[in-house]
């Protein structure tokens, strides 16, 4: 859970059809409607569980034993006084807290976690990993209130792409548009923006507009090739190339996915897409072990 990237934290991929993220979710609860969350993957190193890095400033104690320097130093800013008498209950459940989610257990980590943001309520990093664990059980109400009140302490817009996932899942297309124009205008990093991005066309497929789906990957340059593509561009490649399947494009469709395949063949199910389309999928070759790792 870092504040920065946030919402790319192991959220599943598209090769995890069931087996992990919002997807499996909807699955498992057998909702009524079709409605398909955008599954969000890990896209750097940042690690689950940590917001950004700050100083700890004196007079702030010694670190929990388990527990983060900075975010022992967010909830001591936030108790105020309390904190001598709250440090050894409450670093002990965020620490509890942050283990379950890192092992996906979700629920257990938000019953953990409700109680550090009784205790520390202007906190954010128990906040924001609460409205994670809900969103991730796919509570899209409850997940919604937390990471709204995140935003209003932070100022931050790198949990917006999680927030319009939930109202997207809520049928509010009008907020999930509001919510990409703050995210936009926040500068928030390639990663957050792109994940924003599929979002958003993934609410106007919804809608059955697919042209402009397809439009709002273009026009963000989405389509173009890249030498050393980043998981991101993966990620839009394979849902770009999903809408110009879907709006008949074919060629357009083996093309993209052939990108994905050829950056790596194991990558999602865009193997068995490439090859439902009558194109052949490479395999990954088998490692030279005459060479050393480059």
């Amino acid at each position: 859970m870092a504040r920065r990237g946030a919402s790319t934290v192991r959220y599943g991929s598209p090769q995890e059809s069931g087996a992990d993220g919002p997807e499996a979710v909807r699955r498992s609860r057998k909702r009524a409607d079709e409605f398909v969350p955008e599954r969000f993957a890990r896209v750097d190193d940042r690690s689950a569980g940590r917001p950004r890095q700050r100083p700890v400033p004196p007079g702030t104690g010694r670190q929990p034993v388990g527990l983060p320097a900075d975010i022992a130093q967010e909830l001591a800013t936030a108790s105020g006084p309390d904190w001598k008498h709250l440090r050894d209950r409450i670093s002990e459940r965020m620490t509890a807290g942050i283990g379950a989610y890192e092992r996906d257990r979700y629920r257990d980590a938000a019953r953990i976690l409700r109680t550090v943001v009784d205790a520390v309520p202007n906190a954010p990093s128990p906040r924001e990993l609460l409205g994670l664990s809900e969103y991730r059980q796919g509570h899209w109400k409850a997940a919604l209130s937390h990471l709204e009140t995140v935003s209003a302490l932070t100022g931050s817009v790198d949990q917006h792409p999680v927030r319009m996932d939930c109202q997207r899942a809520l049928g509010r297309p009008r907020r999930v548009e509001a919510l990409y124009g703050e995210l936009r205008a926040g500068s928030p990093d390639p990663e957050v923006l792109s994940e924003g991005r599929l979002v958003l066309a993934g609410t106007r497929a919804d809608l059955g507009d697919l042209d402009g789906a397809v439009r709002v990957l273009v026009d963000a340059g989405a389509g173009r090739k890249v030498k050393r593509p980043a998981e991101r561009h993966l990620r839009q490649w394979y849902v770009l190339g999903d809408l110009m399947e879907r709006s008949g494009d074919l060629a357009r469709a083996r093309e993209l996915f052939g990108r994905v395949v050829a950056a790596d063949p194991e990558a999602y199910d865009v193997a068995d897409r490439l090859e439902s389309l009558g194109a052949p999928a490479r395999r990954r070759r088998a490692p030279d072990r005459g060479r050393g790792p480059r």
